[in-house]
C-alpha cells in the first residue's frame, strides 16, 4: 500500500510515517511546508501519487483557536476540504484525523461514531465542519476521531507534567474531566490495521482503552518515572480558566473499530511500553534532587 501522509512533522503525521516504515509499507510524508492545504492543484498531483492519504495535518491551538476561529477554520475545514476533494478527483482513499472536540463533553455514557456533534469550542466547530466536508466530497473516507494524545516530538500533557515536576515539590492537576490518554504510536497502528482491514467508510473512534482524569493520568506517569504520585494533587478546572472551555467528558466509544478488528490496548499497558521504550526520557533537577 502506497501512503502519503499530510502533516508528517507533527505528533500523529510523524508517528504514522514511522509505523507504516515498519511494518514495510511504501509511505512518504509531507509537512505542512511541502503540501499547504490551500493548494488543491498540488493536493490533486499528491493525491495521484498514492494509494491512500493519511491528513494530519491540522490547526491544534485550542485556545488560539477561540480568537483566531478563521485560521483555524482555513486549516481544519477549508483545508480538509480541499485534501477530500483531491482524494475525489483521484479515487484515493482518505483517512481524515478528527477529535473528541465534536462533543460538548456533558455525556455520562462514551460517545457513539453516530452520536451528534456539538462543540462548545471554536476549534471543534472547524473539526465538525471539516468532518462535514469530507462526507460532502464523495470520496471513499474514513474519519477518526481520537482524543488525549500523547508521545515523542511534540508538546503534550506528559511533557508538561515532567517540566512541572522539574522544578516543584507538589503540582495540582484537574480531576474533573475525564478522557481516554492515547499514545500517538499504537494510534498510528490502528490506524493501518482499519487500512488493512480494508474497513467501510465513515466515522471511526480510535483512542486507548479504559479511561481517567488528567489527575489520574499525572498520578501514573509519576508512577512509571519513580516519582512519588502523591507530589500530583486534585484540583477543580475552576483553579484553570481557558480561553477554550475543556469537555468535562471526553470517552470515546470504539466498537466500530472494534468491529473490524481493531482495538487498542489499556492506556496504563500503553503508558508503561511507551516508558519502556524511553519516550520523555528522566524527570531531573527538582527541589531536592
Amino acid at each position: 500500500m502506497n501512503l502519503g501522509v499530510l502533516g508528517a512533522s507533527g505528533l500523529v503525521g510523524s508517528h504514522v510515517v514511522q509505523a507504516a516504515n515498519a511494518r514495510g509499507w511504501q509511505v512518504r510524508g509531507y509537512p505542512r511546508q511541502q503540501a499547504p492545504l490551500h493548494d488543491l492543484q498540488g493536493l490533486r498531483a499528491l493525491a495521484h501519487q498514492h494509494d491512500v492519504v493519511i491528513n494530519a495535518a491540522a490547526y491544534t491551538a485550542v485556545d488560539a483557536a477561540e480568537t483566531h476561529e478563521a485560521q483555524a477554520f482555513a486549516a481544519n475545514a477549508l483545508g480538509a476540504a480541499h485534501v477530500a476533494e483531491a482524494c475525489a478527483d483521484a479515487h484515493t482513499r482518505l483517512v481524515h484525523l478528527s477529535t473528541d472536540y465534536v462533543f460538548g463533553g456533558d455525556a455520562t455514557l462514551p460517545y457513539l461514531h453516530s452520536d451528534v456533534p456539538a462543540p462548545r469550542t471554536a476549534y471543534g466547530r472547524t473539526k465538525v465542519a471539516g468532518e462535514w466536508a469530507v462526507t460532502a466530497s464523495g470520496c471513499s473516507a474514513l474519519i477518526v476521531r481520537t482524543a488525549w494524545l500523547y508521545g515523542a516530538g511534540a508538546r503534550n500533557f506528559p511533557e508538561a507534567i515532567k517540566a512541572a515536576l522539574a522544578s516543584r515539590d507538589t503540582l495540582e492537576v484537574v480531576n474533573d474531566q475525564t478522557g481516554n490518554p492515547t499514545w500517538a504510536h499504537d494510534l498510528s497502528h490502528g490506524l493501518l490495521d482499519l487500512l488493512s482491514a480494508d474497513a467501510d467508510d465513515g466515522i471511526y473512534h480510535l483512542t486507548n482503552g479504559g479511561q481517567a482524569t488528567w489527575f489520574d493520568f499525572a498520578r501514573a506517569l509519576c508512577e512509571q518515572w519513580g516519582e512519588d504520585p502523591d507530589r500530583i494533587r486534585p484540583t477543580s478546572s475552576h483553579a484553570f480558566p481557558r480561553p477554550a472551555p475543556r469537555p468535562a467528558w471526553s470517552v470515546l466509544d470504539g466498537r466500530r473499530a472494534e468491529a473490524w478488528g481493531v482495538r487498542l490496548r489499556h492506556w496504563r499497558e500503553s503508558l508503561a511500553a511507551a516508558s519502556d521504550v524511553g519516550v520523555w526520557g528522566e524527570v531531573t533537577d527538582r527541589p531536592g534532587v
